[in-house]
């Protein structure tokens, strides 16, 4: 079929012709763009429709179509990615992110690829965005090289500033002084700061940094610019004050006129080196100067060095003794191999080498010396060189001969006296295993050497004594060492016999001499029961003695008491009543009199019941101030001298008022023509050796101290004050209990009593009380005399007292207040009321009561039923043990004997009300 001729087609228009071209234009270049891996894509901003071209769609591994959703392909970016891409939002902000790289994950394959994406927003005649375009192509391999090529030149940079040394490239450069009269540096690493001290030296020039060396530094590194011959040196870096070590390259090629320069800072180095030269020149010095033998070598063991001293003695020609084996000709033949078999085990393992070996002398005889030498080593640690001497030891080894041989006869004469000493001798371990015993055992215990060996030696010993044994046994492990320890060992017969043994520890084992002391021990018992005898003897007498005056005494109390009880009786039949006031005044007083005298001896005891409370000793002494003053009388002056900032001390007020009162009595009866007392008060700390001297622990103590001016006492007086029944004063005038109570009274506070005195000087009395580390109490306002209140109703007390006369006081005073009273003579009774239903408010007991249950006893018993229950003992003398060493517990009172009826009434009313 022919062809159509051009003059058969259709006239085109020129429209129509410009838009086919067009058409073949666009097509030429897509065709193009695709050649070159460019994908074309436009975006509908109305409707957010993607028209890609099919090269577009294959590089994000989507099937070919004509038009997509946009996020279809916005869906592909990876999450980190997805900033990067355009948005619906970000399109119609005419904002889309316009040139960018971002990772896709092919929806065909799975694979991540990287995507360079340009677009551009066309906007219409109003300047709305109507169309986003543009075109994208695929870097995963050009991003791949560029990601490589980054990473190299990070691992570069990390290598080049990880060196260490100091680093740089200097380039030349012509300058005012002619062609390659200068350098600039180019490249430098962080080090070439820390080697140099020159900070930021990239662009800097030598004859700007270093004008005064610039010369001689151009000479060294232009000559490796010319020749292309690497150079290494060491060189004094005067700017900066460093010492460097240089190694310099050419960079190729030549025409760069670049050089590199590795360097490091040998300052401390050039500085250990020239010390070492210094400390090398010393010992030289210094190993000419002492008379040893000195001498050093190499590592190997080649010796090069050898002091005058040692050629002297050797007479050998200087350089004769260096090197591998000079030394070996002036040993004694019977010495070298020993010697030298010691050396080179030295040499092989670096330690030091020591030996004794005999050197020939200049005139042909030997001595003995000790050769030593120690290792030097570098920083490094290994071995630079060795340092030896010889030491002439003839003199000590020829003693140690003669010593060898003394050690040999003591020896002898130490295990003859191992044999025929007649003291046991023992060795065992801390354990108490027996390694060795001498004969002594078989001649005072009975026991043979082979019954003894590997025993264990505290099967001997007393059960009583085993613990105590023990206790040493642990100390001499510990290295203490025991001059006299006691204990008793079984005998082979079954007795024990008591040996006194010397004891200490050494190289593992007790060593240990003992002495049988059973006959001494049996002596000294029995001189104990003599004297106990003998103390008991002066003691009665000592009672004997007192017994007079106690008994004039309480003769004249019961005189008072018993006329004084007389005369109420005539005058009641009389029907004279207006007088009873008299006699009864002057019965009470003989009867407190006489309790005042039993206190005295309950104090002296110390067994009395203390009522402690914090108490400022200040303001007991003011209080008591007015009382002192009217018992010493007018021809005395009483001088208070209070410390400021007087701590609190836990005490018994009216004891500590009793005593002080007692104190200035005493004081006053010193001064038989008048004169002065001084009370003082102060705070004492006591140190360890103060308060040794006082007998009490250290730490810190208020002071309360009495002094006179009066006759003073002796020595020897002083000694015997506090001793019971002691008196300097005429018989019948002093029971000799005053000081003994307040000693006795102090030293149960915790507290010490001390007396200084001089003959005719005076004498101060003082007393150390602890401080108390509490507030002190206010002191007790002094009740007005009122009326006894009276009991509630259905108020019940129990009396417990074996005193029928004591029971019958007590209940017509419980009676007269309102009380209901029950009665119970001893202790099994008083417990079995308590353990009853009956209604108990208050026990009222004595302490000593018979039955086999004293009152304390019955009060703990009654307890167990009756927890709340609340006691007041009623106690006649010092059952202080009783009562729990006089410390009394919450809701328990105690009352002493002889007391007021309306003291008694006063105190079950307190404790009732709580």
């Amino acid at each position: 079929m022919d062809r159509p001729t051009s003059d058969r087609l259709p006239r085109r228009s020129p429209a129509l012709k410009a838009e086919d071209a067009l058409r073949v234009a666009e097509a030429r270049l897509l065709r193009a763009q695709e050649a070159v891996g460019i994908g074309l894509f436009s975006v509908s901003i109305a409707d957010g429709t993607l028209y890609p071209t099919p090269h577009f769609c294959r590089l994000y591994g989507m099937p070919e179509r004509e038009s997509y959703p946009a996020e279809a392909f916005e869906n592909l970016v990876l999450a980190q990615d997805r900033h990067l891409a355009s948005t619906a939002e970000s399109r119609r902000s005419g904002e889309p992110p316009k040139d960018v790289e971002y990772r896709i994950r092919r929806p065909d394959t799975g694979e991540i690829r990287w995507i360079a994406r340009r677009g551009e927003i066309e906007r219409d005649a109003d300047g709305h965005p109507v169309l986003f375009q543009g075109i994208a192509r695929d870097i995963t391999e050009k991003r791949a090289v560029r990601d490589a090529l980054a990473e190299s030149e990070q691992r570069y940079r990390a290598l080049f500033e990880a060196v260490d040394d100091g680093f740089c490239i200097i380039e030349f450069i012509d300058g005012p002084d002619g062609p390659l009269s200068d350098y600039v540096h180019v490249v430098a690493n962080s080090g070439y700061q820390r080697h140099t001290g020159i900070p930021d030296i990239v662009g800097k020039r030598l004859r700007e940094i270093a004008p005064d060396e610039a010369e001689g530094w151009l000479d060294l590194y232009g000559g490796v610019l010319r020749n292309g011959v690497p150079i290494r040196f060491e060189r004094a870096f005067v700017t900066v004050g460093r010492h460097i070590e240089v190694s310099a390259a050419r960079v190729e090629p030549a025409c760069r006129r670049q050089v590199s320069v590795l360097f490091r800072d040998i300052t401390e180095r050039k500085r250990a080196e020239a010390r070492l030269r210094e400390s090398d020149e010393q010992f030289r010095i210094l190993a000419e100067a002492i008379p040893n033998h000195v001498w050093s070598g190499r590592p190997d063991g080649t010796l090069t060095w050898f002091n005058a001293q040692t050629y002297d003695y050797t007479g050998l020609a200087p350089g004769l003794l260096e090197g591998l084996d000079g030394w070996r000709q002036a040993v004694h033949p019977e010495d070298l191999p020993a010697a030298a078999a010691e050396w080179s085990h030295a040499l092989a393992t670096g330690t030091v080498y020591q030996h004794e070996m005999r050197l020939r002398r200049a005139d042909g005889t030997f001595r003995w010396f000790l050769v030593r030498a120690e290792p030097i080593r570098d920083a490094a640690g290994a071995i630079a060189r060795w340092v030896g001497t010889n030491a002439d030891i003839d003199e000590g080894k020829r003693r140690a001969v003669a010593l060898e041989r003394l050690v040999a006869e003591r020896t002898a004469d130490r295990n003859a006296l191992w044999q025929l000493s007649r003291d046991l001798m023992l060795r065992c371990t801390f354990e108490g295993i027996v390694t060795a015993v001498n004969p002594a055992w078989m001649e005072i215990l009975g026991w043979r050497e082979d019954e003894l060996l590997g025993r264990n030696l505290f099967d001997l010993v007393h059960p009583e004594d085993v613990a105590r044994s023990l206790e040493g046994a642990r100390d001499l492990s510990c290295g203490m060492s025991h001059a006299r320890f006691d204990n008793r060992y079984r005998a082979r017969d079954g007795g024990y016999r008591w040996i006194a043994w010397s004891t200490r520890p050494s190289e593992g084992l007790i060593n240990a001499v003992g002495r049988d002391i059973t006959a001494e021990r049996e002596r000294a018992e029995a001189l104990a029961r003599t004297e106990e005898a003998l103390r008991q003897a002066q003691k009665m007498e000592a009672v004997g003695q007192l017994t007079g005056g106690l008994a004039h005494d309480f003769n004249n109390m019961l005189a008072g008491i018993v006329g004084s009880l007389e005369m109420m009786q005539t005058r009641l039949l009389q029907g004279r009543t207006g007088e009873l006031d008299r006699y009864i005044g002057a019965a009470q007083g003989a009867a407190k009199r006489a309790a005042a005298l039993t206190h005295r001896l309950l104090a002296f005891s110390r067994r009395q019941t203390l009522d402690p409370k914090p108490t400022d000793v200040n303001r007991l002494v003011a209080g008591m101030e007015d009382l002192v003053r009217r018992t010493v009388g007018p021809s005395v002056a009483v001088e208070v001298a209070a410390a400021g900032g007087l701590w609190p001390t836990l005490v018994d007020p009216s004891q500590l008022e009793n005593a002080l009162l007692n104190l200035c009595i005493n004081a006053r009866d010193a001064m038989p023509e008048g004169g002065r007392i001084v009370i003082e008060t102060c705070n004492r700390w006591l140190d360890p050796r103060a308060a040794a001297e006082r007998d009490v622990e250290p730490g810190q103590y208020v002071s309360l101290c009495v002094s006179d001016n009066g006759t003073g006492m002796a020595p020897s007086i002083v000694a015997k004050a506090f001793d019971p029944f002691f008196t300097t004063k005429p018989l019948g005038e002093g029971t000799g209990l005053g000081l003994s109570m307040i000693y006795g009274f102090v030293r149960q506070s915790g507290g010490q009593a001390r007396i200084y005195s001089e003959v005719g000087q005076g004498t101060r009395v003082c007393l150390y009380l602890p401080r108390h580390l509490g507030e002190a109490e206010e002191p007790d306002e002094i009740p007005a005399q009122v009326e006894a209140a009276q009991a509630k109703a259905g108020e019940t007390v129990l009396v417990v007292d074996d005193e029928p006369t004591v029971r019958m006081l007590v209940a017509e005073v419980l009676g007269d207040l309102g009380y209901a009273a029950l009665e119970a003579a001893d202790g099994p009774s008083g417990l079995n009321v308590l353990q009853s239903d009956a209604r108990i408010d208050l026990l009222v007991t004595d302490v000593g009561l018979p039955g086999g249950m004293n009152g304390r006893q019955m009060a703990d018993a009654g307890r167990l039923s009756r927890p709340d229950l609340k006691v007041l003992f009623i106690t006649g003398y010092a059952e202080n043990a009783a009562l729990n060493h006089g410390h009394l517990a919450p809701g328990t009172q105690v009352l002493t004997k002889p007391f007021s009826l309306d003291t008694l009434a006063a105190r079950i009313r307190s404790l009732i009300e709580g």
